[in-house]
């Protein structure tokens, strides 16, 4: 019975860090989609008008490996919280920060703004789907 289990808490947490890796990006994605939006409604419809790529989305060739980056800070925040060892998200948070810093003070095309907002969706979706693991394997 306990090696039943066993399986089924793996099970839980490899499902939601599959999600958490996988989906995570999509959140992200849809979470800029909303900020250019809401960037455009502030700027008026003739300077959006006039912007033909959003600032958002031109950024993103300022922060190359973005999407590569974002699974593997959402795999560190997720094994970390699972593993009960929440400082590792602040470990990953630094590096990441410091691997980013050249790119973000060299840029003025808003990849510091990118920076920020997937960072921040991107952990907190992390989170979630760490917190959802714990409180199922907290169940059986």
């Amino acid at each position: 019975m306990t090696i039943g289990l066993g399986v089924a808490k793996a099970a839980i947490v490899v499902a939601l860090a599959a999600l958490a890796v996988l989906a995570g990006g999509r959140v992200v994605t849809a979470v800029f989609r909303l900020a250019e939006r809401s960037r455009a409604t502030e700027l008026g419809g003739d300077e959006a008008a006039q912007q033909p790529v959003p600032a958002l989305t031109q950024a993103a060739t300022a922060l190359r490996g973005g999407q590569w980056i974002g699974m593997l800070e959402r795999l560190a925040v997720f094994a970390a919280l699972v593993a009960g060892f929440p400082e590792g998200m602040a470990v990953a948070m630094v590096l990441k920060g410091f691997a980013r810093y050249p790119e973000l003070k060299a840029s003025s095309t808003g990849a510091a703004e990118r920076f920020i907002i997937g960072t921040f969706v991107s952990v907190l979706f992390a989170c979630a789907c760490a917190g959802l693991a714990i409180w199922l394997i907290s169940l059986f």
